[in-house]
């Protein structure tokens, strides 16, 4: 199987994160260089029960670090406090920045995890989730893997992650090799919707711009409702 092609990607990209405030965060103005923010992250972990955060920090390598401007907290957490068991192109090691080049294509994502997470759960319905859209301008050279379903279906798995990880893994570790710095892909939520996978912090644009809030609501049989709470003006 022939490697992909390298491309350039240049999009505003979407991201839909659980709500939490203050939408600032807690490290974006505190520290203004990237010895301070490792020893400021390292602090917060202490009474963090997710240990591992610390781990992932020290695999994130000098100069690598978001920081000094709005936004820079949110994309550190997506590496350092990401899911135990990975996503589609990233491991335990090291979470990614995971992006949809459109909202609705965002929004498919989040709700196909959150919809799987509450069904395999005691109390799943009725339920109720207020999302928030981080809009992040990207210009970067990715691995492209666009219209490949067909000749690597293993990458397109709809819920196996295993051959992607794997894949990623071998393209990642040691920690991103020259010009791969993540990958652009096909969403298997949305058709025709487009992703991102960014392996380097310092790749995601700053500073993070607010969208839309959203409430996900699930009635007592599952049917969702997507309701907007606000309407930002986009910049």
């Amino acid at each position: 199987m022939s490697e992909p092609d390298h491309a350039r990607v240049r999009a505003r990209t979407h991201r839909l994160i659980s709500s939490r405030y203050p939408t600032v965060g807690v490290f974006d103005d505190i520290a203004d260089n990237e010895d301070d923010l490792r020893v400021a992250f390292e602090l917060e972990d202490l009474t963090n029960d997710r240990q591992t955060a610390t781990e992932r920090l020290r695999r994130v390598p000098g100069g690598e670090i978001a920081l000094g401007e709005a936004g820079a907290t949110i994309v550190m957490a997506a590496f350092l406090h990401a899911s135990p068991t990975g996503g589609r192109f990233s491991d335990y090691r090291l979470g990614a920045w995971y992006a949809a080049t459109d909202v609705t294509t965002a929004i498919e994502e989040t709700v196909y995890h959150h919809e799987r997470r509450l069904r395999a759960s005691a109390a799943g319905f009725p339920n109720r989730l207020q999302m928030r859209e981080i809009l992040a301008d990207i210009d970067t050279d990715l691995l492209d893997l666009r219209g490949r379903q067909a000749q690597q279906p293993e990458l397109y798995h709809l819920t196996d992650y295993t051959a992607s990880q794997a894949y990623a893994s071998a393209r990642r570790w040691p920690f991103v090799q020259p010009g791969e710095a993540g990958f652009v892909y096909d969403s298997v939520r949305h058709a025709g919707g487009v992703n991102v996978c960014l392996f380097r912090p310092r790749e995601v644009g700053l500073p993070l711009l607010q969208g839309d809030h959203l409430e996900y609501v699930w009635d007592a049989k599952g049917k969702l409702d997507i309701l907007k709470l606000t309407n930002v003006a986009r910049p």
